[in-house]
């Protein structure tokens, strides 16, 4: 799907919260030292941040929520709209957006809902709020992230060096001398078993006490209430999908690949996005890689690249022409090609509280 531009919005400012707890594959127990350091070589990940039990991802949200809205000094009865994209949220009911929304002060003219989403989320929920912003007046408040770590197998190699955790906030406006931001999406159901938690929802619950098995029976290195990922199956859909996305998106919005300044892709790993890079002949230069410390973070990985790379210094600095791409579970993607800056983006915060209020 191609969407016609989105005038009138502008991005006033992102920011975007980690776990302070920070892991190494030397500090996981399941494997010889060897066997992490190769791993991590293969995706570029040296250490990555992880929520406790006692965190979750809104949490995470609600602290880069707050450092947003206090460097933006905005009259939260004037943010209309509260959008929480998350595959980890707090509960099955209510939507966690609901609990963000009393917890941030928001007024009761605010709409608040959650969207169900993974590595493409941050894009979709840009979309999403731009779209709604074109009929209802007001701000927006996207809060993405996830803990995927909660939901891995410390046993399992495709998985267990691979995902952090982190949540953000981005604040959109309305500005009429904005530019116009350009949209491509789309989705391969055919992939929904191959990054998936088979139990925890309702198709396995009658039979969820008999049909969850322990990550180390019969040799099992996970769980059903743990996630499986089809490694090869999600690079071959990334390479597929991801370079005719931005060869679409490009057409649409009449721009070409000099025009951009900087692409943000999803960071799923450096071997996958290594390829892409070569495929669509972007230059090194252009090219944001910021996982080494995070992590694969999931949805909140486009922001936490835009936070943890110089990128961060010119968006605050001056307009800056974006190519933003995520892709992933589902299978799913989308692509936003944007001007983003001058704006308000805070250094990455690390979350140490333990609280919920």
């Amino acid at each position: 799907m191609a969407s016609a531009g989105v005038s009138g919005i502008r991005i006033a400012g992102v920011a975007c919260a980690v776990p302070a707890e920070s892991r190494t594959p030397r500090d996981e127990t399941g494997f010889a030292p060897e066997v992490g350091e190769k791993i991590s070589r293969n995706t570029g990940i040296l250490t990555r941040h992880v929520a406790p039990k006692t965190v979750c991802t809104s949490d995470l949200c609600y602290a880069a929520a707050q450092r947003l809205l206090d460097s933006l000094q905005w009259d939260r009865k004037e943010i209309t709209g509260l959008i929480f994209i998350s595959q980890t949220p707090d509960y099955v009911l209510p939507a966690t957006s609901f609990s963000l929304h009393r917890r941030l002060g928001l007024s009761d003219s605010c709409y608040a809902f959650d969207v169900n989403l993974g590595c493409s989320g941050y894009v979709y929920g840009l979309w999403l709020a731009s779209s709604l912003m074109q009929t209802v007046t007001g701000k927006v408040l996207l809060l993405v992230g996830d803990t995927i770590s909660k939901l891995t197998s410390s046993e399992d190699q495709s998985v267990a060096f691979l995902f952090g955790d982190a949540g953000s906030a981005t604040a959109l406006e309305r500005d009429p001398d904005a530019l116009p931001m350009f949209f491509e999406m789309g989705s391969d159901g055919s992939g929904d078993k191959s990054l998936i938690v088979p139990s925890g929802g309702f198709r396995d619950r009658k039979n969820a006490s008999s049909s969850i098995r322990s990550p180390r029976e019969n040799g099992n290195v996970r769980s059903d209430e743990e996630l499986y990922m089809d490694g090869a199956e999600v690079f071959s859909f990334t390479l597929q999908r991801v370079p005719a996305m931005v060869s679409k998106i490009l057409l649409a919005s009449g721009a070409e690949m000099n025009d951009i300044d900087a692409f943000v892709f999803h960071q799923a790993n450096a071997f996958m996005l290594a390829h892409l890079v070569k495929r669509l002949k972007i230059p090194q230069d252009k090219f944001i890689l910021a996982m080494q410390n995070y992590g694969n973070t999931s949805s909140a990985s486009v922001p936490v690249a835009m936070g943890a790379s110089d990128l961060r210094e010119m968006l605050r600095e001056r307009p800056v022409r974006l190519l933003l791409a995520g892709f992933g579970v589902g299978f799913s993607w989308a692509a936003a090609l944007l001007t983003c800056g001058p704006g308000i983006f805070p250094e990455i915060i690390e979350y140490s509280g333990s609280e919920v209020s």
